[in-house]
């Protein structure tokens, strides 16, 4: 039966039909889930979610008044026994940042050589790119932000290889929000670090190119998830994720992908979720011929299109991984400040953790200061484009990993 509760009557193994409000507001992907995780209740309850709809067929219903002292488990019922597990406590950002940057050097000298051994006609090392995703995937289990926050930082040139790995962090964290635990975590994540492989078939010339391909020249781009296939097809150690992404990332849910052009029905979530992450960064990075679109430009741009590139569920469930303004992102404060996102809020989506470095009614950079903006009086007023205050990439990287109570300048 459904019924509709406060906030303040939710338990530990209710189903959750329907939860109030807009989809931004809530801390999960999706509507409908058994509340079985303790820290899943204690994300709901300090939402903004001020009622839902609860499935008592499904999972418990609501709690009836204790009229004893006491209350006794009733040994009639059948009701799940829950077992509340201990809530693991995050490592702070700026603990976590040395290692995370000692991972992506070394995953990124890993992938090149990798890479560059394709080129020359030799095998793929999977066994060492699993090794790097345990990496990857243990430092973000201790604190995700930290590697979430590095993804962006490469030129040009190193976009090829850089891409592959920010593919795999992104794919590992789109992941633990869907769900995925143990192997199929560590599956994804190399599906994400080999996904473009194929690259290395393509001329360097063709794929270097600064400026509009040929039709020519298009078509050797659009086959490289073929090549890429066929490549890793030959070692037996790759799983199916890995082939799967590799050869569909570029699909999309309305057919009009490569190099299949498969619709819905015929694409796995492994595949939905690669087109997802691969867009992303592409989009958000620099390439030889186009500069890249700020975070926050890039997920808008993406809401835009997912009717017909993206599966709509799995695109929800990537915004609540990276937020309405991803790590990184130049916000604009309502108290006259500029601040650069570094965490998302559990809270809300569209209320990060940023740090405020510049007053604009001052013109002038000011101490380091840590906003948690869902338990603040202050707000964001707009997403800024950096480059008009003054900012890089470079600079941005600055601000985001220098200590807190450091100033900037």
């Amino acid at each position: 039966m459904l019924k509709k509760i406060g906030i303040n009557d939710i338990r530990l193994g209710m189903y959750i039909h329907k939860i109030g409000g807009d989809w931004m507001e809530h801390p999960f992907w999706t509507n409908s889930f058994l509340l079985s995780e303790q820290k899943d209740l204690h994300k709901l309850k300090n939402s903004k979610v001020k009622e839902l709809w609860i499935d008592s067929d499904k999972g418990l219903d609501v709690m009836k008044p204790v009229t004893s002292d006491r209350a006794q488990p009733n040994k009639q019922t059948d009701q799940p026994v829950l077992v509340v597990t201990k809530k693991i406590i995050k490592i702070p950002v700026e603990e976590e940042l040395q290692t995370a940057k000692k991972i992506h050097a070394k995953t990124k000298e890993a992938v090149t050589a990798m890479f560059n051994e394709v080129r020359m006609g030799k095998a793929v090392r999977v066994e060492e790119a699993v090794v790097l995703v345990d990496e990857i995937n243990h430092s973000m289990a201790r604190n995700a932000n930290a590697m979430l926050s590095l993804i962006r930082l490469k030129t040009a040139d190193e976009y090829t290889y850089l891409h592959s790995v920010a593919v795999c962090v992104l794919m590992i964290a789109l992941g633990k929000q869907l769900g995925l635990q143990g192997a199929a975590l560590k599956q994804v994540g190399v599906a994400g670090l080999l996904h473009d492989i194929g690259k290395m078939v393509i001329p360097g010339k063709v794929l270097n190119k600064p400026g509009k391909l040929t039709e020519d020249e298009f078509a050797i781009v659009k086959n490289h998830p073929r090549r890429g296939w066929e490549i890793l097809k030959t070692v037996f150690q790759v799983n199916e994720p890995a082939l799967d992404v590799c050869l569909h990332h570029h699909e999309r849910m309305d057919g009009k992908g490569y190099p299949e052009k498969l619709s819905a029905n015929n694409l796995t979530l492994y595949a939905r979720m690669g087109s997802i992450c691969d867009v992303y960064d592409a989009i958000s990075s620099e390439r030889c011929y186009k500069k890249g679109w700020e975070p926050a430009e890039a997920i808008k741009k993406m809401a835009e299109w997912k009717g017909g590139h993206f599966d709509e569920t799995v695109f929800h469930a990537f915004v609540k991984t990276i937020g309405i303004y991803p790590i990184g992102t130049l916000l604009k404060l309502k108290s006259d400040r500029l601040g650069i996102v570094i965490e998302q809020s559990e809270k809300s989506l569209v209320m990060p953790v940023v740090k405020v470095f510049f007053s604009l009614h001052s013109n002038c950079h000011i101490p380091f200061e840590i906003v948690d903006l869902s338990e603040s009086t202050d707000s964001v007023v707009s997403a800024e484009n950096p480059q008009q205050w003054g900012l890089d990439l470079e600079k941005i990287y600055l601000i985001l990993h220098q200590l807190r109570d450091d100033k900037f300048g």
